[in-house]
């Protein structure tokens, strides 16, 4: 990290930002090709969950190459100034890298979807139909490493 100064590398901050996320954004690259999408997720332990259709780009990209990035951020805020230039953006920022995985298994899907489903504020139990399973398609994220940037 360029300034070290707004390294944050307190894991109850991280961890509030995971948790107070709507959205995260899943970065791929295959083919020399990047790609971002946004998603909606759900984090378990060092794992993170997001739910997609089960053809498309991204998942083609994941089957070339398993290596992702991915972000999130909180309390994003334009800091307005009288000279265009002082202009700025008051945030705070997770980035992260892992291993991306194709969950088959019905069981960890319903766990992955039960997640994903309680992050943004689900009530479970869940019943999910084998139809509903079989159509859904759920990529595992292996959090490897994260790093969290704050503006001044």
């Amino acid at each position: 990290m360029r300034k070290q100064e707004n390294e944050v590398k307190d894991q109850t901050i991280i961890d509030s930002i995971i948790r107070n996320a709507d959205v995260c954004r899943l970065a791929m690259c295959s083919d020399d090709e990047p790609y971002i999408v946004p998603m909606c997720f759900g984090r378990d332990g060092d794992s993170i969950y997001f739910h997609c259709a089960k053809e498309g780009k991204k998942m083609d990209m994941i089957r070339k190459n398993n290596k992702v990035c991915f972000e999130l951020e909180g309390g994003a805020n334009i800091a307005r100034a009288s000279i265009p230039c002082k202009w700025s953006i008051d945030y705070i920022s997770v980035i992260g890298f892992g291993i991306a995985s194709i969950v088959d298994d019905a069981l960890e899907k319903r766990r992955a979807l039960s997640t994903i489903m309680d992050h943004y504020g689900g009530k479970g139990p869940y019943e999910y139909s084998e139809n509903a399973l079989d159509n859904a398609a759920i990529i595992k994220v292996e959090i490897r490493n994260v790093s969290c940037k704050k503006s001044n």
